[in-house]
């Protein structure tokens, strides 16, 4: 007897037969046990668990056998309906003896996991630009960016993302074009007919290499390098754009966590840093030269420093193949504090406010601007040459900055593994340099106020960048930190016990003309670069009103004399226009902001069709909203502080504000001649007919 369960344990588990398997199916029945078969990339385990459990313990049967965490079980290979690992849904409900489920890596997530990462509303405000010096400009702080945490904690395994991701309307439009380089008949290689092609008039590819050089382009485009990508025998069937990862990978069971412990499959590679062969953005274009003059006109009153937002939209380039052009239309300057060699931006909390007229006017953030300048001789109009090829073009703070503010704006990709790859944001240098060569695309450079191009005069010039998307990973892992003491270069952090850095190398020529590998500590940032011209049209345009001799709007957060927004600024300003030029009045980036913004009179609800007629220059809806019943509210203010008497050009400090208030009140008898505003509570004098800290009528 004590042979026959020796023999049967034979019979089932060595014959590999027909009665093998109808044994084994048969005892698996009598034991209420169902065998799940879980197919991963490490290939097929089974598992056996009672229909009667909860998918939760089959989620954790799976990770107990396979050793695995962050992961997510499918019934379909192309993992479409997921098993999700509920507690009161019972296998047997869902799968039966012998089904097969697939199992994919979520990158340290699972079903059963729901992770709270990013950072809240009001801390996301608080982010704020850091004061910078002659050798460090400005400086984001470095905190987590709910984008780029999404698009670092993505999948990196699926080849393509999904037909869900919704990219720019200039992307959509050139991914419909044939972007090939159409070329004339010649008619001393051609010996064809008109209607033939040979290879002296057939068209060129957009990445024609040998047309770019001829042309002096010295980057693809980005819709360029995707057609050179996927033009292969397999039509790009296996490109795809996977973001660098600096980071240990989470979830890894075989070894203790860091600094404890790490492996191969956890560790970030090393990273080899290469100039990137393509941009986002190929040309920045302003629309006209008086965007940029009434910004520099902060920096020609007190001679600080000052940076600003660049709103506008995306366009086809014509002079690039499949090029992008961002076209700007206004600079909005956020809170700050400047000095002559630093910027501090304070958190704005006016920012959505300005998004959404942005949006509403059919614009976006597609940049940012910041100055650089000193006064060499001011009779004489020029500027101190302080960056260029002998010193730096852009400082390693500054590019740690611009990879901040891209990984805060990405780029919908269809092409990305995460569905968001690179970005479109561009930074702009106002400083002053002289450039001797130039491209073809700077010869319409802002021309009316910088001089002469190509002189050496030292005048003022505008510079574009973007950075490498390599750069921004290393940014947005927090691993690239400024130096101290040399402003071109930047420097990898080293591994601690709270953070691993993977190796990051750059490529040069030593003394002897061999290329050698070297150490990314310290790293010049020109390997991060990219170029991007900045120019004017011909012609300019004019999204907003153009001003020939009427005084504009003031700009906001500039808290100097004759540049304050304020009521009696708003009075002033709607005054000099007549009844028939109201679009034309009210066509202003900057005027229709503090609207939006105004806390005394209702206006932000009954803006909409307001931002629409400035949007489609219709007069005929502008009009309309003239004769609303919170707009004719609005000119009655006017018309009452106009008629007045006081007022106030500028704003008090705090201190001031209170101190000369005590003294007056203790200056004046308040039983008499006296009379409390009813807007800011502020006492004023008996004659006055109007306050004089906010200038609202008595």
């Amino acid at each position: 007897m004590a042979c026959a369960p020796l023999l049967l344990e034979q019979f089932i588990y060595k014959k590999r037969n027909f009665a093998y398997a109808f044994v084994r199916h048969r005892l698996f029945v009598l034991c209420k046990q169902s065998l799940i078969r879980v197919q991963s990339a490490e290939g097929i385990k089974r598992i056996e668990i009672s229909p009667k459990s909860n998918l939760k313990q089959l989620y954790d049967s799976v990770q107990n056998a396979l050793k695995v965490d962050g992961f997510g079980l499918f019934k379909e290979r192309s993992f479409l309906t997921e098993l999700h690992a509920s507690g009161s849904q019972m296998v047997g409900t869902s799968l039966k003896h012998g089904d097969l489920v697939y199992l994919k890596q979520m990158a340290g997530t699972s079903s059963r996991v729901s992770w709270s990462c990013g950072l809240g509303r009001n801390e996301a405000k608080s982010v704020i630009f850091n004061q910078f010096q002659r050798t460090s400009t400005t400086v984001l702080d470095s905190q987590a960016f709910r984008t780029s945490e999404k698009a670092s904690n993505s999948n990196p395994n699926s080849a393509r993302p999904s037909i869900n991701v919704v990219e720019d309307e200039v992307d959509q439009a050139l991914s419909k074009v044939d972007g090939t380089i159409k070329r004339e008949r010649d008619s001393k290689l051609c010996h064809h007919n008109a209607n033939g092609r040979c290879v002296h008039c057939s068209a060129l590819e957009p990445y024609n290499e040998a047309y770019l050089k001829e042309q002096n382009i010295k980057h693809l485009s980005f819709h360029s390098y995707i057609r050179k990508q996927t033009s292969g025998m397999d039509q790009g069937k296996y490109f795809v754009f996977d973001d660098i990862n600096c980071r240990i990978k989470p979830g890894c069971r075989e070894h203790p966590p860091w600094p404890k412990g790490i492996c191969s499959k956890c560790q970030p590679s090393a990273i080899t840093l290469n100039r990137q062969t393509y941009r986002h953005v190929d040309n920045v274009m302003f629309e006209n030269t008086k965007i940029v003059e009434r910004f520099l006109n902060y920096w020609r009153t007190t001679g600080h420093q000052r940076m600003g937002y660049l709103y506008g939209t995306y366009e086809q380039h014509t002079d690039v193949p499949l090029g992008i052009r961002a076209k700007v239309a206004a600079i909005y300057e956020p809170p700050q504090e400047s000095t002559r060699d630093s910027i501090n931006i304070q958190p704005d909390e006016g920012a959505d406010d300005v998004d959404a007229v942005a949006n509403a006017l059919g614009l976006k953030k597609i940049g940012w601007i910041f100055t650089d300048l000193i006064t060499e001789d001011a009779s004489a109009g020029t500027v101190k040459q302080i960056r260029g090829i002998e010193s730096h073009f852009i400082t390693a703070q500054e590019c740690i900055t611009a990879g901040e503010l891209q990984n805060r704006h990405p780029n919908p990709c269809k092409y990305a593994s995460s569905g968001v790859f690179g970005s479109k944001f561009v930074t702009i240098c106002v400083t002053g340099k002289y450039r001797v060569a130039f491209s073809l695309f700077y010869i319409c450079l802002i021309y009316e106020f910088i001089g002469h191009l190509g002189d050496k005069t030292k005048q003022v010039h505008m510079e574009g960048y973007a950075v490498s998307a390599q750069c921004m990973a290393l940014v947005r892992d927090k691993c690239l930190i400024p130096t101290k003491d040399a402003p071109e270069l930047g420097y990898v952090r080293e591994s601690t016990d709270k953070q691993y850095v993977p190796d990051v190398f750059y490529k040069e020529k030593d003394q002897y003309g061999n290329e050698v590998q070297r150490l990314a500590r310290p790293l010049p940032v020109e390997y991060l670069l990219v170029d991007v011209p900045a120019s004017t049209p011909l012609q300019p345009q004019y999204t907003f009103t153009e001003y020939d001799k009427r005084q504009p709007f003031p700009i906001e957060n500039r808290y100097i004399d004759g540049h304050l927004q304020d009521f009696n600024a708003l009075s002033c300003y709607l005054s000099a226009w007549g009844e028939e030029e109201f679009l034309e009045a009210i066509s202003d980036f900057h005027l229709l902001v503090y609207l939006y913004k105004m806390d005394m009179l209702p206006l932000r609800q009954h803006m909409g069709p307001l931002l629409e007629a400035v949007r489609t220059k219709n007069p005929n809806q502008a009009a309309k909203f003239k004769i609303e019943e919170v707009w004719k509210l609005l000119e009655s203010l006017i018309q009452a502080s106009s008629g007045g008497s006081g007022g106030t050009t500028s704003y008090p400090s705090g201190g001031a504000a209170a101190s000369a208030g005590a003294a007056g009140v203790e200056a004046m008898d308040l039983d008499a001649n006296t009379w409390t505003c009813n807007h800011c509570t502020f006492i004023n004098r008996g004659e006055l007919t109007s306050c004089e800290i906010c200038s609202l009528p008595r």
